[in-house]
C-alpha cells in the first residue's frame, strides 16, 4: 500500500470574538471547511484547514489571507496576535489532532413535571459525538455522529451548544413537534432534532457548501428520510409561509437577524419558541430590542466568552 501524501495545514491563531470572521475567510480563500478549537489557557482560538498538496499554492494563500486579516481588523474587530501558519503535517497527526481537542458533547436537560400528574417526565438527552468516539450512549439517549475538519459546526462553539440546549429542553415526548433551522452550517441542529423525534424537521442555508456538508452529515447520521437541507436564501423567502414551526432556530449575525425578523417570527407558530444565536454580546440588545416588536418575549439567555443566545416566547 502506498504511503498517504502530506498535508498542508492552514491555520490562524485569533480571539474567540474573531473566530467565526477567520473561519469565513480561510474557507473562503481556500475552498475548503474550516473547523476551530479553543484553548482554555492561552484563551485563544485556533481556526485550521487542511488540504492536499498541490491543490493550491502556500505562497499566494498566504498572501490573500493576511490581507483578509488586515480588511478584518480595519473593521474593528479584535483578533489577536492573528499568527498565521501554513504547515506540511503527516496525515497521522492531522487526524490524532483533531482527537485530541475534539469530545464527545452531552446534552440534557432537568426533567419536567407533566401538567396532570407532579412526577417528571423523561428528559431528552443528546450525545454529539466524532465518529472515532468509543463511547457508548447512555439509556435513550440520541447521538449524532460529526466529524471536525469536514463540516461547519461541531456543537463546540457557544451558540451552537445553546441551541442544541433549547432544541432538548422544548421536546416533549409524546408529542408531534415542527423544527426549522434557519442557517444550518454543519446540520448539527436539524440532525439532533430528528434524533430527538422532532417531525417535519426542515433546514436550509444560504451558502451550497454548508448545504453539501449538511446533506452528508445527515446521510452519515441514516436520517436523510427525514432531512433534506436546502439552499435558500433567507432574504428572497415569503414573507408568509405555507407551514409554521413548533421551534425555530436562527444561528445568524445580528444585522440579518434584525433585518429579517419578520420572516424569521412569520415562520413560528403561536405559543412557539424562537431560538437567536451567532450574536456578538455587545449585540444582543439591540436584537433582543426589534424581536419585542416582534411580539416576542425573552425566555432564557446564556453569554459565554464573546457570544450571547437567547430563546424567545411568541406573545
Amino acid at each position: 500500500m502506498k504511503p498517504l501524501k502530506p498535508l498542508w495545514r492552514i491555520s490562524v491563531v485569533t480571539t474567540a470574538e474573531g473566530e467565526d470572521a477567520v473561519c469565513e475567510l480561510l474557507g473562503t480563500v481556500t475552498g475548503l471547511a474550516a473547523a476551530a478549537w479553543f484553548d482554555l489557557e492561552s484563551q485563544t482560538s485556533h481556526v485550521s484547514v487542511y488540504a492536499e498538496q498541490g491543490k493550491f499554492s502556500p505562497i499566494s494563500v498566504r498572501k490573500e489571507v493576511a490581507a483578509g486579516l488586515e480588511r478584518i481588523k480595519s473593521c474593528g474587530l479584535e483578533l489577536g496576535a492573528a499568527r498565521l501558519e501554513i504547515a506540511r503535517i503527516k496525515r497521522e497527526d492531522w487526524a490524532e489532532s483533531w482527537k485530541r481537542h475534539f469530545q464527545p458533547i452531552i446534552i440534557k436537560v432537568k426533567p419536567r413535571l407533566t401538567p396532570t400528574r407532579q412526577r417528571a417526565a423523561p428528559a431528552a438527552s443528546l450525545l454529539v459525538k466524532p465518529s472515532w468516539s468509543r463511547r457508548r450512549p447512555a439509556k435513550n439517549q440520541a447521538v449524532v455522529v460529526l466529524d471536525p475538519g469536514l463540516s461547519f459546526g461541531t456543537g463546540q462553539h457557544p451558540t451552537t451548544s445553546f441551541c442544541l440546549h433549547e432544541i432538548a429542553r422544548c421536546r416533549q415526548p409524546g408529542s408531534t413537534q415542527s423544527f426549522l433551522d434557519i442557517g444550518t452550517g454543519s446540520g448539527i441542529l436539524a440532525i439532533a432534532a430528528v434524533k430527538l423525534g422532532y417531525t417535519p424537521v426542515q433546514a436550509f442555508d444560504f451558502d451550497p457548501a454548508s448545504v453539501r456538508v449538511a446533506g452528508e452529515n445527515a446521510r452519515k447520521n441514516r436520517v436523510t428520510s427525514q432531512l433534506k437541507p436546502a439552499c435558500r436564501d433567507l432574504t428572497k423567502q415569503p414573507m408568509q409561509p405555507a407551514r409554521k414551526f413548533d421551534l425555530v432556530c436562527a444561528n445568524l449575525i445580528s444585522n440579518l437577524l434584525i433585518a429579517e425578523r419578520w420572516r424569521i417570527v412569520n415562520r413560528l407558530k403561536p405559543g412557539g419558541t424562537l431560538v437567536l444565536a451567532g450574536i456578538l454580546a455587545a449585540e444582543f440588545g439591540e436584537v433582543e430590542a426589534a424581536f419585542a416588536g416582534c411580539r416576542l418575549k425573552l425566555r432564557s439567555s446564556r453569554a459565554e466568552k464573546e457570544w450571547q443566545s437567547g430563546a424567545f416566547c411568541l406573545t
